[in-house]
């Protein structure tokens, strides 16, 4: 684990324990000095934080946070994510210029558990807490956020690569994470090694072409990889993703607008959905 945290881990700390409060009493629409006092920040503490973090007001933010918002925005998803595949497009908004290539690991490959494959690890903070990454020469295959101290995770890694070559590289991390997460829009290549069935895969590879901070359900989705009628599958294969934020699994929320469930926290997916939207250039 990183022996520092950043100023971005500490903001999306509150960030997350303001989300558990708002959803545990959202049906009265808790007011920002009832939320700053549960995350124990004043009132004046709280919107820097929230603006600082999120690039709105906390007014707005609380907004997103409703589940009509959600339902709004899977209705607009329909047409405008439509229109946006058909014209060759991945999406009608994209937080930057960061172009995802995917290639996928052999079957001999997975049942080796990596054997006579190179592969790095290191743990780095982002901006939605600290995460633990891999990577392959063929590009990133593990990307899960810790909210512990890291060491679980870091033992299903390395249980899951048994048998390749390994290397923990912290410094590789950060220097990872400053591509997959720029302070500037940054023209770039980032390259995915997925492990996963075809089934999974042909999902992963749906999830890319879904524009950021745009939403989509379970159907939705199902449909987009061409298996309509296997929804549950596709909520199954969402769960064994591997490459959070990446493989965008944040982005399917439930037909009814309820988030729906995430390997990292209800909390952390709808903080991601805000962060995107916030920065998103797109008009929502």
């Amino acid at each position: 684990m990183p022996q520092s945290t950043s100023v971005h881990d500490r903001r999306y700390a509150t960030v997350a324990k303001a989300i558990d409060y708002i959803r545990s009493h959202a049906k009265r629409q808790p007011s920002l000095a009832e939320v700053a006092a549960a995350v124990n920040l004043s009132e004046y503490h709280l919107q820097r934080v929230f603006s600082e973090w999120a690039g709105l007001s906390p007014k707005r933010f609380l907004q997103y946070l409703t589940k009509e918002h959600a339902r709004r925005a899977l209705r607009g998803s329909m047409d405008v994510l439509s229109t946006a595949l058909e014209s060759g497009l991945s999406g009608p908004g994209r937080l930057h210029d960061l172009m995802i290539s995917c290639e996928a690991m052999s079957p001999g490959q997975l049942r080796a558990q990596g054997h006579g494959v190179q592969v790095r690890f290191g743990f780095a903070n982002t901006p939605f807490g600290t995460a633990l990454l891999g990577w392959t020469p063929h590009g990133v295959c593990h990307l899960a956020f810790c909210d512990a101290d890291g060491d679980e995770e870091k033992q299903r890694f390395l249980a899951y690569w048994s048998a390749a070559s390994l290397t923990q590289d912290d410094d590789g991390a950060s220097r990872l994470v400053e591509r997959i997460f720029p302070s500037e829009p940054t023209p770039g290549r980032l390259h995915l090694a997925l492990q996963g069935t075809n089934f999974q895969i042909k999902v992963w590879e749906a999830l890319l072409r879904i524009g950021s901070s745009q939403l989509v359900s379970y159907g939705r989705l199902a449909r987009m990889a061409g298996v309509p009628k296997a929804q549950r599958a596709v909520g199954g294969a969402l769960a064994a993703n591997r490459i959070g934020f990446l493989i965008p699994c944040h982005r399917v929320i439930r037909e009814s607008g309820d988030t729906g469930d995430y390997r990292w926290g209800i909390s952390r997916k709808m903080a991601i959905q805000l962060w995107e939207a916030a920065r998103d250039p797109a008009p929502s």
